[in-house]
């Protein structure tokens, strides 16, 4: 049967396969479990490869077209070329500073006029400041606007047959790149730049930066029921009540079987601004130059990678070189900018610590199969052996539904920890990503002044509504306090950090098995240490000083405090205070002795914009908050939520008989995920009526196999006596 056969079948036959689920459920509850579990297999194959070719794209016959076309399916059944692309990345780095330019260069392989919609991740505390549109020698400078305007803009010159750029955020660390009226045979580049500060931390007495530049938008799972119609040429899911702006971040993945697209070339001039002990690329074969004892040029081994994973870059400082104070400022128009970065001292460890509860969240849904699910159950395996006789303890995974180990934590007494270690080595990757029954699970929300309760929550942050996430974490923390890790190649790192800082702990990474003893021994280190809280900053008088985050979080061994400030003068001490267990601390920081830097005040308007938009969560309403961050990100050139950076060529080009063809480009799996995993299972929120009704048919078979499966679980795992 061909693509085009399947498809227009699919409607047609969806009531009779509904029907025949809805037997076999009755079967189910009749008692008939294997045989009509065979039999619901068989029919969802069929019903699931059916639906599933009305979203495939058509790859392009080698009769059609040159290497590396890829074709798009029109609703006429014809086909057409999308837009091929290659990304040119250079990052300037200078001491916990960065600055990166990122050009995206649509190339059009066919005859027709093209457009393409290209979703991409950069770093979730990147400062989107700058656009440029080059055509051949011609260079149009972005503007930034209202995002409605700005769409607006690019909407008309779109139809009026001109060539535009428009860059959008989605999330704090997606964002969408729209180029229309690309000429046969033509490119577009289109060129971004942002800063960023970057990761730092003392590790045995040593200064360790981290650099990460994300490459792919990981397939996200989007809960709630459909709620409107997919825009054209956008992704692949229409919005939910859950997730509005769904079809803004499922952009189309391609199977790998189709091979690798999209390729990045990455250049980082590394100046520590001190000697250097190493650097490392722990993802990416690189070729490092050394010009200078604290300068390094770094770039890809092979020229370029494809868009597939994280490339993160780490260098340690010399020994003895590690700075405990930075501090650089810009001068403004009105106001001058400064930021701080203070390593406060390592406290003496608690003599008679408090019992800790130690609750473990894994996620076992679909996108953390292959390596993901390893790498997890390895980190869980080596964080139940560092738990202590003293402590308590409980694990839940979690996918499509969630489920507890204990129906409460337990005494890490050696039976309970080994039934837990088999447990863990049990669990596959499979279903959806229903995190909010997980956390609420594990956050009680209750304050005790007896214990340290600490959440350690394992994942790829695979989701599409993080804000209500973080709302949830915020309503249920109470004194407990939850680290997130990253799992993966590609983890969505504004939910990872953005929980971790909800929930009042820290972030760590863990790309590949080969790092998970030295990352999670480094998370238990701090986890066992004491935490320095209350911290406040006095600035000098008269510098009226606006600083954020506004609330200075709590600090653990080795990581650094970081502000951002607008200031009247520069001039004086700003006195930083805080307290350990029975043990102030107090350090005075000398506002004249900083460094010059460039981009501190678009640090700064960033930081404030995450402040205002956290506020929402809080109560703030967004009539308020919307034009205080439309002013910021307008006075800064900042793409933002409420503003867009387009640029328009004022000249059309396209004939206006000449019809404007493509959409949204595809984008690679990331690596080391499975695609059957992710897409063979129909994605909730993704069809229309016909879908849910048959989701519905599936979850009432889903029930009564896993109450099934359930009771035979947990027979072979009884507790022990």
């Amino acid at each position: 049967m061909n693509t085009t056969t399947a498809r227009d079948a699919a409607p047609a036959s969806g009531r009779q396969h509904i029907a025949e689920i809805a037997a076999l459920v009755l079967r189910i509850l009749a008692g008939g479990l294997l045989v009509a579990l065979v039999q619901v297999v068989l029919v969802l194959l069929l019903t699931s490869r059916a639906y599933a070719v009305e979203m495939q794209a058509t790859p392009m016959k080698v009769s059609e077209a040159g290497q590396g076309t890829l074709l798009m399916r029109a609703d006429d059944g014809s086909t057409h070329a999308l837009p091929t692309l290659a990304t040119d990345v250079t990052i300037r780095v200078n001491g916990p500073l960065a600055r990166a330019r990122v050009v995206q260069t649509f190339r059009n392989p066919g005859t027709d006029w093209l457009e393409g919609i290209y979703v991409f991740p950069l770093p979730d505390n990147a400062a989107v400041d700058r656009l440029r549109m080059q055509v051949g020698e011609r260079v149009v400078e972005g503007e930034i606007h209202e995002k409605e305007q700005a769409r607006a803009q690019f909407e008309q010159a779109r139809k009026e047959g001109k060539r535009a750029a428009l860059v959008e955020q989605e999330r704090p660390n997606i964002f969408t790149t729209s180029v229309a009226n690309i000429a046969p045979g033509a490119e577009i580049r289109v060129e971004i730049e942002y800063q960023q500060t970057l990761d730092y931390q003392i590790v045995d007495d040593a200064g360790r930066y981290s650099l990460r530049f994300p490459m792919v938008v990981g397939p996200r799972y989007i809960p709630g029921a459909p709620d409107g119609e997919r825009s054209a040429g956008h992704g692949t899911v229409p919005p939910t009540n859950q997730v509005p702006d769904a079809h803004r971040i499922t952009p189309p993945v391609l199977h790998p079987d189709k091979g690798l697209i999209n390729p990045v070339s990455l250049r980082v001039e590394l100046d520590a601004g001190v000697p250097l002990a190493s650097v490392d690329s722990p993802y990416h074969a690189v070729r490092i130059d050394t010009p200078h004892a604290h300068r390094r040029v770094v770039e890809l081994a092979a020229g370029t990678a494809p868009a597939n994973r994280d490339f993160e870059l780490v260098w340690t400082l010399a020994a003895g070189q590690a700075p405990q104070v930075a501090l650089f400022t810009e001068s403004g128009r009105n106001v001058d900018y400064a930021l701080l970065m203070m390593v406060p001292p390592r406290l003496k460890a608690d003599e008679s610590p408090l019992p800790r509860e130690v609750i473990f969240i894994l996620d076992t849904s679909g996108s953390m199969d292959g390596t993901s699910i390893v790498q997890a159950r390895e980190a869980l395996a080596l964080a139940l052996r560092r738990l202590n006789p003293a402590d308590h303890f409980n694990v839940i995974e979690f996918n499509s539904q969630a489920n507890a180990l204990f129906p409460a934590a337990q005494p890490a007494t050696r039976n309970h920890v080994e039934l837990a270690a088999r447990w863990v080595r049990s669990l596959q990757a499979r279903g959806g990503t229903e995190m909010r029954q997980a956390l609420a699970m594990a956050l009680d929300g209750a304050e005790d002044p007896t214990r340290v309760r600490q959440v350690i929550f394992l994942t790829d942050g695979a989701v599409g509504n993080e804000e209500a996430l973080f709302r949830l974490i915020e309503q249920r923390l109470g004194d407990s306090r939850l680290f997130t890790v990253g799992i993966g190649s590609a983890p969505n790192s504004h939910f990872m950090r953005k929980a971790a800082s909800a929930g009042r702990g820290t972030f760590t990474y863990i790309g590949k098995l080969e790092e998970v003893q030295e990352r999670m021994s480094a998370l238990f280190a701090k986890l066992e240490s004491p935490v320095l809280k209350g911290i406040e900053l006095a600035w000098p008088d008269g510098s009226a000083a606006e600083a954020w985050p506004r609330r200075v979080p709590d600090l653990y061994a080795g990581e650094p405090l970081v502000v951002a400030a607008a200031l009247k003068k520069t001039g004086g001490t700003l006195r930083v205070t805080g307290w350990g267990r029975d043990v102030q601390w107090q350090a005075d920081v000398p506002l004249a002795e900083a460094s010059p830097a460039a981009g501190i005040g678009v640090l700064w308007a960033r930081q404030k914009i995450d402040s205002l938009l956290d506020g929402l969560r809080g109560g703030a309403q967004e009539a308020e908050v919307r034009p205080a961050v439309v002013e910021l990100a307008l006075q800064h050139h900042l793409v933002s939520r409420y503003t867009s950076l387009v640029a328009v060529d004022k000249t059309p080009v396209r004939p206006a008989a000449e019809a404007l063809k493509g959409g949204a480009m595809p984008t690679n799996l990331p690596e080391g995920w499975k695609y059957e995993s992710v897409f063979g299972q129909l994605p909730k929120g993704a069809t229309g009526a016909r879908m849910n009704l048959l989701l519905g048919c599936l979850a009432l078979f889903a029930g009564a196999a896993l109450w099934l499966i359930q009771r035979r679980s947990r027979a072979a795992f009884t507790l022990p006596a």
